[in-house]
Order: C-alpha cells, then sequence, then structure tokens
C-alpha cells in the first residue's frame, strides 16, 4: 500500500513538472514568436541591405501621404506611406511586409512599382512600425485589416481603382490569406514571395531548426497563449486553406534556397488554388526574400508583366 502510494506520488510529481515545463514552454514561445521583441532569425545578404539602404533613401524624400486606418478587430491605429505615381493612374500595388518589418523594409518593392508607374500603399502590420499593437499577427488577423486598407484606396481614389496585392514573407502569407476573403471587386491579381503554407506550419519548421523540439505538445497549448493574449487562434491561419477559396489570378516566388520558410512549402500554396491563371517561379539559388536581389532585372520583368495583364 505505501509503495502504491508512493508510486502515486512520483506520478503526480512527474505530471506536474511535466505540466510547469509545458506551460513555461508555451509562454516562452509566445513571447519568442509573437512579442515585439528584438531577435535575428534571417540573414539578408551584403547585396540585399546595400540595395534597401538606397531605396530607403530615395523613399525618405520621395512624395507620400500618411494614411490612417483603424484594425479589423482590437480597435488599433494603423499608419501606411501612400506613395503616388509620378503620373496619374488608378493603378495601386499595396504591399504587405514581412515578419519584424515595417513600410520601411518594403522600400525597395515601393521604388520597384513606383517605377513602373503604380500608387504604391506600404502599411505597417499590427505590432510593427507606427501602428499600435502588442503582438505580431503572422498575418492572419492582418488580412482584414488589409482588405479594410482596400477599400480605403478605393475610397481615396475612386472606384475605377485597379489594385493588385503584393507581399514578401509574411507579407506573402498576408496576401495569401486575404485571397480566400470578400475582397473588393477592384482588387485585380495577388503576387506572393516566399509566404508560408500556415502559422503553424511555420513555427513548428522554426521549433524544429532552432530548439529541436517537436511539434506536439507546444503549438498547440501556445496556440492557448495566443488566444488569449492576441485574441485570435493561429491553428486556423492557414495560406493553403484560404487559397483553396482564391479566385484571382496569383504569381508564386520561392528561393530554391530559402531555410526560412522552407521551399517544399510554396508547392503546397501553388496546388491549394485551383484558379488557372497562376504561375509560380522557383528562384535558383535564391535564399529567403532574396529572389528580387539576387535577380533584380529578371524579377522585375517577370512581376511587372503579371500584374499589367490584369491592372489595365
Amino acid at each position: 500500500m505505501r509503495k502504491r502510494k508512493k508510486w502515486g506520488l512520483v506520478a503526480l510529481a512527474i505530471v506536474i513538472i511535466l505540466g510547469i515545463g509545458i506551460a513555461g514552454g508555451s509562454f516562452y514561445l509566445y513571447h519568442f514568436a509573437f512579442e515585439p521583441t528584438p531577435k535575428v532569425l534571417n540573414h539578408s545578404s551584403h547585396k540585399s541591405k546595400s540595395t534597401l539602404a538606397t531605396n530607403q533613401k530615395w523613399l525618405k524624400t520621395v512624395k507620400k501621404q500618411t494614411w490612417h486606418e483603424t484594425s479589423a478587430t482590437d480597435h488599433l491605429k494603423l499608419v501606411a506611406d501612400f506613395v503616388p505615381a509620378a503620373k496619374k493612374t488608378n493603378r495601386t500595388i499595396v504591399v504587405a511586409h514581412g515578419y519584424m518589418g515595417n513600410k520601411e523594409q518594403m522600400a525597395s518593392y515601393i521604388r520597384l512599382w513606383h517605377r513602373q508607374g503604380y500608387n504604391v500603399l506600404a502599411p505597417d502590420d499590427r505590432g510593427n512600425g507606427k501602428s499600435q499593437g502588442h503582438y505580431y499577427g503572422f498575418g492572419w488577423p492582418d488580412r482584414l485589416d488589409y482588405v479594410k486598407w482596400t477599400k480605403q484606396v478605393i475610397q481615396r481614389e475612386g472606384t475605377k481603382s485597379r489594385i493588385g496585392l503584393f507581399g514578401v514573407s509574411m507579407g506573402g502569407a498576408t496576401v495569401m490569406m486575404m485571397s480566400g476573403e470578400k475582397l473588393p471587386s477592384q482588387v485585380k491579381a495577388i503576387i506572393e514571395d516566399c509566404g508560408y503554407t500556415s502559422v503553424s506550419d511555420e513555427l513548428s519548421y522554426e521549433l524544429k531548426e532552432l530548439y529541436h523540439l517537436p511539434k506536439f505538445p507546444l503549438i498547440y497549448t501556445a496556440s492557448w497563449v495566443a488566444q488569449a493574449k492576441a485574441h485570435f487562434n493561429f491553428l486556423t491561419a492557414s495560406s493553403v486553406t484560404q487559397l483553396h477559396h482564391n479566385k484571382l489570378p496569383i504569381f508564386f516566388i520561392h528561393g530554391s534556397k530559402d531555410t526560412f520558410v522552407p521551399t517544399n512549402m510554396v508547392y503546397q500554396n501553388y496546388r491549394a488554388t485551383t484558379v488557372k491563371d497562376k504561375q509560380l517561379w522557383v528562384v535558383p539559388g535564391a535564399g529567403h526574400a532574396e529572389s528580387y536581389p539576387q535577380h533584380p532585372k529578371l524579377y522585375t520583368k517577370k512581376v511587372t508583366t503579371f500584374m499589367a495583364r490584369y491592372l489595365k
């Protein structure tokens, strides 16, 4: 009897220790992944950094407007830069930035589209840049904010607006997640560059890469923390699921050497959408978000040719 009681206490102690460990790990994962804290997860090439620095100087001096929006949930104040085309046009590209980024980090892409004669709207997502928020949405709550941004483009620039969506990394996931929503008819096409299949897939991949830990149970318990603190369930945050409902032409781009958002994810995203007007370009030798810096002329040609086809 005493032996049975002893083993019962040992088992209880193990359960308590495991519970404390899982709870601690869940809160740490949320803190590390979702809260705006300094960290370095992906290293950009020297060429990419140099190009970005040049284009950020341009962005500071170019004529632009500051737009404001209220988030679709949580009532946060969001900020964006609107860079009008040099020549009046009804064509606007809405660009979505990456993880831990902001509109200034999209300077190279803003300039790319501006050079092609488009207006460009570049928001700061929740918890990024000058926008309010204490968490990163990984594109999921942000997708609804971007729907509101597209509606503001139409309100300001007119009902004859023709809008394209463009995103890189988390921004790529954001525009894919948007694709499953009811979008204004003025939104005509999507280009995503190195976006992930789902938030849980990406977090599971990073958990394994950085800490050699399995998906279960931390991803699931961390989702409860995210629900409580950020008010959304990231287990439902899926580009693949949203792409099943996509009806717009879409262009998928991914570097063949991407080890931050693994290259195999782009094939899942590509297969998920059943629209006929879809393209896939896996860029040889390119790392994460390096397709444009590595091949600026070819990249520009491909994305502008695609977008021009639908934003006539």
